[in-house]
């Protein structure tokens, strides 16, 4: 939306478009009211990525502007960002739904961030999120060895896998453990 003319207002109604400047505190879904009740709506949910890659910057040098990038593109959710499992920021590993979505990443870090990367395709093709992680020790779940743990930017914890098959022998395998095709922000 593009508006010829802008005013400042003080109050706003269901379908009015509105522009609030944001300091990096709002996410997609965000409820902004004068009200000191508390909301809780259900999560918006997160579309399963289908293709995952290694993502690395070839120049050390640049971290600080590769993670920058890399996060503002995620929270624009054209890229999902995952990391290995009880590591860091040191391997991040994206998710996408279609592979034209590496090119677009590639791009924009490139031309907005002054970044090259290094895309390492990786054999995943169906995420789980795990329902139940209070209830199942995450360390201890009996995998496959096409299955990885993962877990997302808000420290929840994922599996991929590189088949169907997979996906139900890890069932299977741990009693008790509850996967889901999506996510929930």
């Amino acid at each position: 939306m593009m508006a010829e003319e802008r005013h400042i207002v003080d109050e706003a109604y269901a379908g009015d478009i509105i522009g609030v400047f944001d300091p990096g505190i709002f996410s997609i879904g965000d409820t902004i009211c004068k009200s000191n009740k508390k909301f809780a709506f259900e999560g918006i949910p997160t579309f399963a990525p289908e293709h995952f890659a290694r993502v690395r910057q070839i120049d050390t040098m640049k971290r600080k502007q590769f993670i920058k990038g890399i996060n503002q593109i995620a929270q624009e959710g054209a890229i999902q960002i995952f990391q290995e499992f009880n590591t860091g920021m040191e391997e991040i590993i994206v998710g996408v739904v279609g592979v034209l979505q590496f090119e677009v990443l590639e791009y924009r870090l490139k031309n907005e961030y002054g970044v090259d990367i290094r895309l390492e395709p990786l054999p995943y093709e169906h995420i789980r999120w795990i329902e139940n992680p209070e209830e199942i020790d995450v360390n201890r779940i009996v995998g496959t060895s096409d299955m990885k743990k993962i877990k997302d930017l808000k420290g929840n914890p994922l599996l991929v896998f590189a088949n169907s098959w997979s996906v139900n022998m890890v069932l299977e395998r741990n009693e008790g453990l509850k996967l889901s095709e999506f996510g929930r922000n």
